[in-house]
């Protein structure tokens, strides 16, 4: 059995709204060998990290950089987790007012330090609010959760 892990930040009922989204497409029920797990950015810790096989990360773009609470939630696991998790096997989703450029090359950077890998290209959820971006998140849940399940993640 595998574990997924997503950690979002949560600030609202529409980033609550894609983070399910995530959650409902990793547990799709085609995949059978993934256990998935959604924690809010707060409530993750390293040892979710070191425990998983996988990880999405959920963010806001605030004042064109990721949330304080996903980059508290790096700070926090980062030297845990350095050593132990190369090679994990993640992806990105940005909810972004603007381009979510700044935010998607700040989270990148760390990630490229911890020596993660992608699963898949950064989906960054611009502009106003659109329903579309619940099935985006619901299709890259089940994308890597798939892959986690299949074993090619």
């Amino acid at each position: 059995m595998k574990n997924l892990l997503i950690v979002a930040n949560l600030p609202s009922q529409n980033t609550r709204t894609l983070a399910d989204a995530v959650l409902r497409g990793a547990r799709h029920e085609d995949i059978d060998n993934v256990r998935v797990n959604l924690l809010s950015a707060p409530d993750a810790d390293a040892d979710a990290v070191l425990g998983c096989d996988g990880i999405i990360i959920g963010t806001t773009e605030n004042f064109g950089y990721m949330s304080g609470l996903i980059k508290d939630f790096f700070e926090r696991i980062y030297y845990p987790c350095l050593e132990e998790k190369q090679g994990l096997p993640y992806a990105l989703y940005i909810r972004a007012g603007l381009d979510g450029t700044g935010t998607q090359i700040a989270v990148e950077k760390i990630i490229t330090g911890l020596k993660w890998k992608a699963a898949s290209p950064a989906l960054v959820l611009k502009g106003d609010y659109r329903q579309e971006f619940e099935s985006q998140c619901e299709d890259l849940g089940m994308l890597v959760s798939a892959g986690l399940d299949a074993g090619v993640l």
